[in-house]
């Protein structure tokens, strides 16, 4: 079972030979970035699977984190947030009010293997409005809310027309039901760190949603309950963080999908745009709740310029 977890000697070597850069104007930049990624590479290996990273300041576009950020991850709930952000794009065009009221019955539950309040909550069915559907699905991360939403919004595919924003490596085919019947339909839902991070990006910017709507999504996001222990696990205390998390279940000791995806709001007002897949991973959940954790502060340390 270690088969495949060795560290390669050829991986140390790629990374910091080019000493001359330190007379260029640049250079403390690039070093703490360079320095930055060494850490990151270090950190990852703690997780024993495949770790994927991308950060971005969004004032300035620069990419200040990578680590294989065109592989592709499966996403997990990370997918509430393209599925919440294509209902938002119909209630702009008009098509669906938040105050619409959806019935929900008993048949359209997630099954037991998902998490869902709204199950617990209403076990003979539910009406919720399409506002609550979405403080559920990015809030609680709902796969009830996330699959009624789905609906409403289209379906897979209207989801898929996210790609206006020029996001074409986040792929959404599979409803959370799905997902508990089929181990293999969450590795169809992929998404590379990249393309993850063009979609908060694009959040940011209002992009494919007015701005109200953004205000609720990020909203909805910051309040989220989930994932205490990963982006936001050791930022300092009340750091405002929009996230999505993504968590798939644990076969033969391998979990799937552990992840967190989100914008950080730095002390001096400037945003960071950052996430972090941890995929096929044999550690236990500290260890990859952990691995988040420890890359998001060295992020925020590395951007904020302190330690």
């Amino acid at each position: 079972s270690a088969s495949g977890c060795s560290p390669s000697s050829s991986q140390t070597s790629d990374v910091g030979s080019q000493p001359a850069e330190a007379s260029t104007p640049q250079a403390e930049g690039t070093t703490k970035t360079s320095a930055l990624q060494n850490q990151i590479k270090e950190i990852a290996a703690e997780a024993k699977g495949k770790v994927g990273v991308t950060a971005v300041v969004l004032e300035s576009g620069e990419t200040v984190a990578s680590l294989n950020p065109q592989e592709h991850f499966p996403m997990q709930s990370v997918y509430k947030l393209p599925i919440s952000m294509a209902v938002m794009k119909a209630v702009d065009a008009g098509k669906v009010k938040l105050t619409d009221k959806v019935t929900i019955s008993k048949s359209e539950f997630v099954g037991r293997a998902a998490h869902s309040p709204i199950r617990d909550q209403h076990p003979n069915g539910a009406s919720l409005t399409v506002e609550e559907l979405l403080r559920y699905a990015l809030s609680e991360s709902d796969g009830t809310a996330s699959d009624v939403l789905m609906k409403l919004a289209g379906g897979p595919a209207a989801v898929q027309a996210l790609t206006e924003l020029s996001i074409k490596d986040l792929i959404v085919l599979d409803t959370e039901q799905t997902f508990t019947q089929d181990k293999t339909a969450q590795y169809r839902n992929w998404a590379t760190p990249e393309a993850a991070v063009a979609l908060l990006r694009a959040l940011h910017e209002s992009r494919g949603v007015s701005e109200s709507s953004q205000s609720l999504l990020l909203k909805f996001m910051t309040e989220s309950t989930p994932g205490a222990k990963r982006l936001k696990g050791m930022l300092p205390a009340g750091t405002p963080v929009a996230h999505k998390t993504g968590t798939s279940g644990t076969d033969k000791g391998v979990t799937a999908a552990t992840n967190d995806i989100g914008i950080i709001t730095l002390k001096n007002g400037k945003h960071v745009a950052i996430a972090v897949f941890v995929s096929d991973s044999p550690a236990d959940q500290v260890t990859r709740e952990g691995v988040i954790a420890k890359i998001a502060k060295a992020v925020y340390d590395t951007v904020s310029g302190g330690r």
